[in-house]
């Protein structure tokens, strides 16, 4: 497999099959399989989707998982790191259209014309479970409650979208920052970090091009919250300091 950074293709290797022991810590012992497609799968079920998850993949900082046109073949679960996807604008500006952490998949823009429609880049170094996607249709048949969970997977995908056409249609710049902000430590939270502090993997940029701000404006907007005693900002460090001052900022909007 070859992935792809800002100057070269590099050429890089599946981690080893797992041994038949090893599977289990794929999906059935994974700290994350509550936030993965094991959630609410029986035992069975569970033991089967093991079996899907037969490599794990590394990806460097700055790579590609895959590209715009490459096959679709995969989806793929972030194990650990964290991921962005973009998509080339006419004018060949990238315009960032999200960001995924650990627990949750890569790949869906593939499955209706057979080809990724967006580029992969991973923000840090980050490891990924490969789930085949036609025997994963396969067993999803087999077992009704992982076709379920496939499908809750993928309208939460949908409804993420349709929360991003309300941060660019109807919010101020602020209301966009606050409410990425929250957004980002409920899904950290859930991964058993803290609430109030992070590290913001992505940069400054990114987040503008994601929101559909400037980068000068996100600065702005960082500097605003910090003077107001919203956030405490330290580069990359970010200290959540009044959570019911980001809340009523959204929540007014």
């Amino acid at each position: 497999m070859s992935i792809h950074t800002a100057h070269e293709t590099v050429a890089i290797h599946p981690l080893p099959p797992l041994h038949a022991h090893a599977l289990k810590v794929a999906c059935s012992s994974c700290n994350l399989r509550e936030l993965c497609l094991p959630l609410g799968l029986s035992p069975a079920g569970v033991e089967r989707l093991d079996t899907l998850v037969a490599n794990r993949t590394s990806v460097p900082r700055g790579a590609t998982l895959y590209r715009i046109g490459d096959p679709f073949r995969s989806l793929y679960a972030v194990r650990t790191g964290f991921f962005k996807t973009r998509v080339s604008a006419e004018d060949g500006r990238d315009q960032v259209t999200g960001f995924q952490m650990a627990g949750e998949l890569l790949g869906f823009d593939g499955i209706g014309t057979e080809h990724h429609s967006c580029d992969a880049v991973a923000l840090e170094d980050s490891q990924v479970c490969v789930i085949p996607f036609d025997q994963l249709e396969n067993l999803s048949r087999e077992f009704s409650e992982l076709q379920h969970q496939l499908h809750k997977v993928m309208s939460r995908e949908i409804v993420r979208d349709h929360g991003v056409m309300l941060l660019l249609g109807s919010m101020r710049a602020e209301e966009r920052l606050a409410a990425f902000l929250l957004n980002l430590t409920q899904r950290l939270q859930a991964r058993g970090f803290s609430a109030s502090a992070l590290v913001l993997r992505m940069t400054r940029e990114e987040i503008g091009s994601y929101l559909g701000l400037k980068l000068e404006t996100v600065s702005r907007a960082f500097s605003k919250f910090q003077d107001d005693g919203v956030l405490e900002v330290k580069q990359r460090h970010v200290r959540v300091l009044d959570d019911a001052a980001l809340r009523l900022l959204v929540n007014g909007c």
